[in-house]
This record gives C-alpha cells, structure tokens and sequence, in this order.
C-alpha cells in the first residue's frame, strides 16, 4: 500500500500515526456521532476516543481501540485536539466512500502535536489526496459522572427490537419516558405525541432481551431531541445496553461491528428532562 512507504523520518514529526486499510472503519463510527461541527479527539496507547457534546445535556462518545487500526503509533501518554467533524468527515468520504466489494479507501491519520493540523493521506487505486484539517485545542468534557456502582437499572437488548421500538412509537412527542422496574411493565418505553400515548413492552424473558438487571423501580422523561441523534448509533448497532443510574441519567452503549467483523463502541449519555414519581 502506497501510503505504508512513507519514510521514517517523515513519521519521527508525528506524535501519533494511525492507519487503515479501509477508511469506512472510522467514517462509519463518527457518522455515529455526528450531531454537532466539533469534536474532542483523546488517543492513547488503547486507542481513540471522539467525543461531541450538546449544550451539557448529551454527550455521545466513539471508542475505536487501537487494533482496530493496521498502524497506531502514539508517542505521548494522551494526545488531544479538537476538530471539525463535518469537515473530517468530508475529507474522509473525498471518493465518496465506496462500498464496491473490494475498493476500499485507505487511510493514514497524522498528527504532529498543539498547534498543527490534522494530517490526512487518503489513497484509493493509486490515487492519493492529502487534506489538512485546522486543529484547536481540546476543550474538558462534560464529567457526567455515570459509574457502574451508581447503575440501579440496566438491560441489554438487540438493537433489532429498539429499531422496531423507535418505528412504532410517536416520535413528535417531545419527551421519551423509560420505564425500568423488576415487576411489570419490566421494560416500557412510552411516547405521548399528537396521536395519543403509545406505549411499547418488553417482557424480560423477551428473546430480545439478552440481561435483564433492574432492582428499583424507575421512571423519568428524556428531551426526544436529544435522543434523536442516538439512532444513527442504534441503525449501526447489532446490540444495545441501556443503564439508569440513581439520579436518572441515561446511558445507551452500542455495540457497532465494522466492515471487518471487528467490535467498536458508541455510547451516549443524557441527563432526565424531569422528575416523574414512581409509580
């Protein structure tokens, strides 16, 4: 591959080089996210992490690990920067992204450190195309402080049944309401839009309900705007994890096969509209 002939002197500028073979097993993750222009990019020797956050409401994050890539060389604990993403995006999908069988666009990803753009060297039958995209430096993200001790509830379904979900319930209802409870309704998501409430049930010995932990009754109300941006993640997915901790907030972690059969993670987090009593 004409782009794994760069010389070593030119890698020894970069402080992290990532490569691979087909440039889908990136585009199509951070398609995934992709709701607002920027994005914090964070590498480290495990691997990347993107993430895009609305207005402290929602955070979604894109875990590629390290193996995914044929080459990922970092020389720093943890490099970081910000980018646009439409434009990356753009850059990345510059031979329009095709899913030919065997016509792949191939990928080396270099960044030489604060201050300098993201380097792209994109090649697809012999042709090779260099963009630079203008990097700024990282802003904090949002700590939403979701840790697994603080999980009361979580189930992990096939994201066939939450596609189907999605498809049915009223989606011009301004809020979603998740019901989670270790009696019945077991698992209820509930939508109140223009034509009436609707609701949509799980039973936990479902076949589409691969775990099944719930130990307190839950409710609360999620903005639909906010969750909206998820079924990008979800319409990718073959599995999905849905967790609430103790304050209500949502964690939905999808797992995402790549082209290559390999297994990556998107997962968003969302804070509750409201406060709804439990019944």
């Amino acid at each position: 591959m004409p782009l794994s002939t760069q010389s070593q002197q030119e890698d020894q500028q970069y402080v992290l080089v990532a490569t691979l073979d087909n440039v889908r097993n990136l585009s199509n993750i951070l398609k995934a996210i992709t709701f607002k222009d920027h994005a914090i990019f964070n590498a480290t020797q495990n691997g990347l992490k993107v993430t895009v956050e609305d207005s402290k409401c929602l955070q979604a994050n894109a875990f590629i690990q390290a193996d995914i890539f044929q080459e990922f060389v970092i020389k720093e604990d943890s490099v970081g920067f910000q980018v646009n993403l439409t434009v990356l995006l753009d850059c990345l999908t510059i031979f329009g992204g095709s899913t030919v069988p065997g016509v792949t666009t191939a990928l080396r990803m270099c960044y030489s450190g604060y201050g300098f753009p993201l380097t792209l060297f994109l090649e697809e039958g012999g042709v090779v195309t260099v963009c630079k995209i203008n990097t700024q430096e990282p802003e904090e993200p949002i700590d939403f402080d979701f840790c697994s001790t603080n999980v009361t509830n979580k189930v992990i379904l096939q994201s066939d049944s939450l596609r189907e979900a999605f498809s049915e319930l009223d989606m011009t209802s301004e809020i979603l309401q998740i019901t989670m409870s270790p009696s019945e309704p077991f698992f209820r998501l509930s939508t109140f839009g223009n034509s009436g409430n609707a609701h949509y049930d799980y039973p936990k010995d479902s076949d589409m309900m691969e775990l099944f932990q719930c130990t307190k009754t839950q409710t609360n109300r999620y903005k639909m705007s906010l969750l909206k941006p998820s079924t990008k993640a979800l319409a990718l997915s073959c599995k999905v994890s849905v967790r609430t901790d103790s304050r209500g907030f949502l964690s939905l972690q999808y797992l995402v096969r790549n082209d290559d059969g390999q297994i990556c993670f998107v997962e968003y987090y969302c804070s509750p509209d409201e406060e709804v009593n439990d019944e």
